[in-house]
Formats: structure tokens, sequence, C-alpha cells
């Protein structure tokens, strides 16, 4: 059985997120991973609620990689950024 580890983990919030939540970043301690993508969104509504704006419409990127929010496993390791990005608007 695979153990899980508990990383602490940074997320930036960007253009939508970061007005939402007035924050820019925060530390996000003991995550459980691995986790999925869902799971991880579920996690940060709970921090902070007022995301549920975003809900239908945001990805997340995991270490610069974007992820979306489904079922898709993620490995997080300590110091690793989760970026919570909203649509952009324009066109």
């Amino acid at each position: 059985m695979e153990k899980l580890s508990l990383p602490q983990v940074t997320v930036l919030y960007f253009a939508r997120s970061a007005e939402l939540t007035g924050l820019r970043e925060e530390e996000l301690v003991a995550v459980p991973t691995p986790i999925s993508s869902g799971d991880l969104w579920a996690l940060l509504l709970r921090k902070q609620p007022r995301l549920e704006a975003l809900q239908s419409r945001v990805v997340l990127a995991v270490r610069r990689q974007y992820v979306a929010i489904g079922n898709q496993q993620l490995s997080l390791q300590d110091g690793d950024e989760v970026a919570v990005v909203p649509p952009l608007s324009g066109g």
C-alpha cells in the first residue's frame, strides 16, 4: 500500500482568483498526496470558499503544467507551486 506524504505547497492566485481571495499566494500545509486534481480543488474551496465563483472555468497549474480539475492523480512534493488560473477575458 502506497504511503501518503503530506507536503507543504504554495498556492498562487492570478487575476480573478486573486481578487476573490484577496491573496496573491498562500501556503498549504499537509496536503495529502497522491491527490486527484478534483480533490485538490475541493481542498482549495474549503480554504477559500469564494473561489466557487470560478468552479466551471478554472484550471490548475502544478509545476507549470496545466491540469484540468477532475480525476487526474497528482503527486505533490514539498515546495511545489500550485497556480489557480481563471479564464482570461478578451479575444
